[in-house]
């Protein structure tokens, strides 16, 4: 794998913007089927505060940039592999290539290519609690399923202002049976809701917060703008997440309501050329697995469509 010079225009068969789990195995199959390949990524992935992902088949446990870093070293062993670490500042369409326009430390970066893949990914907003980030990777969580089995048969809280609450405070249950779910005076579980929770033994907590507490061993509670501090030694939040792709808007590709790039079972977008995978696609956060296998089908896909087999005349 080459890095690049930034005077240098890399023109390959297929940019890949984003090194996450997905965006590598996009990069790794169409490496291995002989593809000339440009990665480009930030190197400022969201699950940067993670200690560790699980549910990844054979690395279960492995720190998310662990994992990236094994991604990168498989890559170095194919020469028409080219990374750069570089923020993507626009990609346009021209006559018969697509155009990339990113920024590195040490100057502009520019590529073109015939296919362009995005796996940039998701930004996340989370609950505005000052002590939060402090916890968050290792007592506090986003990912139930990534995360839950290490909180198992703890006291847990559930923080968050959106619709899908009570829905998430239900597969929690699954884990812990000592769940309360706070909504930040907000109303983001209805009345209804609040009845089947608490059949569940699930309690809800209405009142505002005013941040998180806890100490070395890790959380110790959720402190309540009153002043009141409840006991926690875990807990999830559901941040809001906004697709990381403003780089994308010249292509004017179809979005659906919660921004996310719409795709076919593939990852072909409205755009002949362009696909995506992973987060910024539906339904949005994603297991790094995955992720990963939604990168490795839309790989193979764009080594039949650079061949012409997408063609029904070819079949």
């Amino acid at each position: 794998m080459a890095t690049t010079d930034p005077a240098d225009e890399i023109d390959v068969d297929v940019a890949v913007v984003g090194a996450g789990p997905a965006g590598l195995s996009a990069a790794l199959v169409l490496a291995r089927a002989r593809r000339s390949v440009l990665v480009v990524d930030s190197n400022r992935p969201r699950n940067a505060a993670t200690l560790a992902s699980h549910g990844f088949l054979t690395r279960d446990g492995i720190s998310p940039l662990e994992l990236r870093k094994l991604g990168r070293e498989e890559l170095a062993q194919y020469p028409q592999v080219t990374f750069t670490q570089a923020v993507v500042e626009s990609v346009r369409r021209g006559r018969d290539r697509f155009t990339l326009a990113a920024m590195s430390r040490t100057g502009a970066v520019q590529g073109r290519a015939r296919i362009v893949v995005i796996a940039t990914g998701l930004t996340e907003v989370l609950p505005e609690l000052p002590t939060l980030r402090a916890f968050y990777g290792t007592s506090i969580h986003s990912c139930i399923e990534c995360d839950a089995y290490e909180k198992r048969d703890e006291p847990l809280a559930l923080i968050g202002e959106s619709a899908d609450l009570a829905e998430r405070a239900v597969l929690l249950t699954q884990w812990t049976d000592d769940l309360i779910v706070f909504t930040n005076g907000s109303s983001a579980v209805t009345a209804d809701e609040e009845d089947q929770l608490a059949k569940r033994g699930v309690r809800v907590e209405r009142r505002p917060l005013a941040d998180v507490e806890g100490d070395r061993s890790g959380l110790t509670g959720i402190r309540l703008a009153d002043g009141e501090v409840v006991p926690r030694s875990g807990a999830f939040v559901r941040p809001v997440w906004v697709p990381a792709i403003d780089y994308a808007h010249p292509l004017k590709l179809k979005r659906d309501d919660a921004g996310l790039l719409v795709v076919d079972s593939e990852g072909r977008t409205n755009l002949p050329g362009v696909f995506a995978v992973g987060d910024s696609t539906p339904p949005g956060p994603q297991q790094l697995i995955v992720a990963a296998g939604a990168g490795a089908k839309a790989g193979s896909a764009i080594n039949r469509m650079l061949l012409g087999l997408d063609n029904p005349a070819l079949r």
